[in-house]
């Protein structure tokens, strides 16, 4: 079907679904480049819904990249709500792009971000909606290229029988060196096979074709080995050096509908030094790298002209801990005084440097303050090595109160390594504490409407983590915890919200997986698993049942404790950390020992390897 087919149909289809702006593009400050000038076309999709899409800042910054070389166009397809679906399929319409309607076999180049594992079922399905063969064996030599990046992307095994190429690291320079060499590669006449071999040459892309995995009898790898000379033995994450260089949108899509995070997104660092045991992103985004405060307040001005929001959000995964914290977001009020446009600070360690940033942001709209103790007790906290204390806690609540603030998200985790019920009675008592301040702060001097959430997620061991090697609770325990939960936090002004024990079961097994995990995606996505990621489509008896059906146990991937010289998943894939530190913090969090934040000095962690990378290391 061509686009032209697709334009006629559109307008008839889209009254008969709820959230039509989900499918219309035509955005304020979309990229609309001419199909047939364009030598490589890139669909990005993203395997969720278009709120969540249009809410990530990373397919913002690689939309922008790859739009900005002549050479290429890049147009954004995003998973379809079950009502459009069902239109697509009674008008025989396949999944297509946002800016030209173009389906999605259309494009050279299929890529996807794979920012939670419970989207891989979208996966399949989008490719499935767009005509493109699932398996990458079954792909003809004209059939796009599909690859994958994202966080996910450093265990890629789950996935390897339907990407065709992985992405690991930093995407805004290696996703363009992807694309100059699957355009070079067709200009050349050579094969899909031949594609791929180039594409092992680009730093950081795995390609699956070129390795052979083998198991032992009681389920381990035995071995996993390239099986052609031009796939490397270990595959090295890419890494942007330079974030002020490095691609940043100054013009980004307005969509005409609300989404998750309807703000300007200003990611003002890349990765975190605090060393949270527990804490993927912590270990894969490392080394800490810092964007200047002139490029930042440039970018905002940017950014604001070109979209009229009135909210920028200090993006990274610990805010607080930028250098210029407070210099930022007063150069930023200064300028955006007559805009009335808030600043808010998400992802706050309770150690950080706070108070004269409340201090400054208070001029305007006050929202919610968001702070993560994870565990309720010191010595679990030390098990994890958050590096925070119960007086980091009480301080920062209470600069909050006193600053105008009524409204506090604090996030936990339960399940972690060695936790007891002592450590759960520590996340009522804590929630205690916090409502107590907030009375502290005189009557007439504190805002109304106390709210404290406090949100417990399950612990999921997670590769490139000293927990990678960690069993998870199991759902019984994960649930009988829960219980205890609820009613220790039936406290006034408390709201008490956690996560379905079904769901995070699923997530370890995919985030811990080989490639026999493919196995069960498939037969799960055949029998109706999608936007698993959604309570009311989640289908646990389905999946239970392709785990039956294909002869795997999901407990041999969550519940199994990992041997030291175990070959894990990914061990083939250099993330920087190297395995022998994340053991030696195992150990340490076995003995509730922590460890110096990396500012205070180098630990070793391995990216010491890389001269000029870790300014930390030097």
């Amino acid at each position: 079907m061509t686009p032209t087919m697709i334009f006629d149909k559109i307008e008839a289809m889209l009254e008969k679904v709820q959230k039509a702006p989900r499918y219309t593009g035509g955005e304020m400050n979309t990229a609309v480049k001419a199909w047939d000038q364009a030598e490589l076309r890139f669909a990005f999709c993203f395997p969720d819904t278009y709120e969540v899409a249009m809410s990530h800042l990373g397919m913002k910054i690689l939309y922008a990249a790859i739009n900005a070389q002549p050479w290429s166009l890049c147009e954004r397809v995003c998973m379809p709500w079950v009502d459009m679906m069902t239109v697509m399929e009674q008008e025989q319409v396949p999944l297509f792009s946002l800016e030209s309607r173009t389906p999605l076999d259309q494009f050279d180049v299929v890529g996807f971000t794979l920012q939670y594992e419970m989207s891989y079922s979208n996966v399949l399905a989008m490719l499935k909606l767009g005509g493109v063969p699932l398996r990458r064996e079954q792909r003809a030599e004209d059939a796009p290229i599909i690859v994958a990046g994202g966080p996910c992307a450093f265990n890629p095994e789950p996935l390897a029988d339907f990407i065709d190429a992985f992405m690991v690291g930093d995407g805004e320079e290696q996703i363009v060196e992807l694309n100059r060499v699957i355009l070079d590669s067709r200009k050349a006449g050579l094969s899909r096979l031949e594609c791929l071999k180039r594409l092992a040459g680009v730093r950081g892309v795995y390609v699956p074709a070129l390795y052979d995995v083998t198991y032992h009898e009681d389920g381990t790898i035995a071995s996993f080995r390239p099986n052609c000379p031009e796939a490397p033995e270990r595959v090295v994450k890419a890494i942007i050096t330079d974030l002020d260089s490095a691609v940043y949108p100054e013009a980004i899509p307005v969509p005409y509908t609300e989404i998750i995070h309807d703000r300007i997104m200003l990611e003002i660092m890349r990765g975190c030094t605090r060393g949270c045991r527990f804490c993927e992103a912590g270990m894969l985004y490392r080394p800490v790298r810092e964007r200047s405060l002139e490029r930042l307040v440039e970018l905002a001005a940017a950014l604001e002209g070109a979209t009229g929001y009135e909210e920028i959000s200090l993006s990274s995964l610990s805010s607080g801990d930028y250098t210029c914290l407070a210099e930022l977001i007063r150069e930023l009020l200064k300028r955006m005084e007559n805009k009335r446009v808030s600043i808010s600070l998400p992802s706050l360690r309770l150690d950080s440097v706070l108070k004269e940033s409340l201090e400054a942001t208070q001029k305007e709209r006050k929202t919610s303050l968001t702070f993560a103790p994870e565990a309720g007790t010191q010595r679990l906290r030390d098990v994890i090595n958050k590096g925070v204390t119960e007086e980091d806690l009480m301080e920062k609540v209470s600069d909050a109160f006193q600053g105008g603030w009524s409204s506090v998200k604090l996030y936990f985790m339960m399940g972690l390594p060695t936790e007891t019920y002592e450590d759960l009675d520590g996340i009522a008592d804590l929630a205690r504490k916090v409502v107590s301040a907030y009375f502290a702060v005189p009557k007439g001097q504190r805002a109304k409407g106390l709210r404290v959430t406090c949100s417990a997620s399950v612990f999921v061991p997670k590769p490139f983590t000293p927990f990678q090697w960690e069993p998870q609770d199991t759902m019984a325990a994960v649930h009988e915890k829960q219980l205890y939960l609820r009613e220790a936090l039936k406290i006034k002004g408390v709201n008490f919200n956690y996560h379905e024990s079904e769901l995070s079961f699923l997530e370890a097994c995919f985030a811990r997986g080989d490639r026999r995990m493919g196995q069960v995606l498939l037969r799960a996505f055949e029998k109706g698993c999608m936007l698993d990621g959604w309570t009311e489509h989640f289908r646990y008896d389905l999946w239970r049942e392709a785990f039956e059906e294909v002869g795997i146990d999901p407990a041999f991937y969550a519940y199994r404790r990992r041997d030291k010289d175990e070959i894990l998943p990914w061990d083939f894939i250099d993330s920087g950390v190297t395995k022998a530190f994340l053991w030696r913090e195992k150990e340490k969090a076995d003995r509730a020992e922590t460890t110096k934040d990396c500012r205070k000095g180098c630990n070793g962690c391995g990216l010491q390897r890389f001269k000029g990378v870790c300014k930390f290391c030097e």
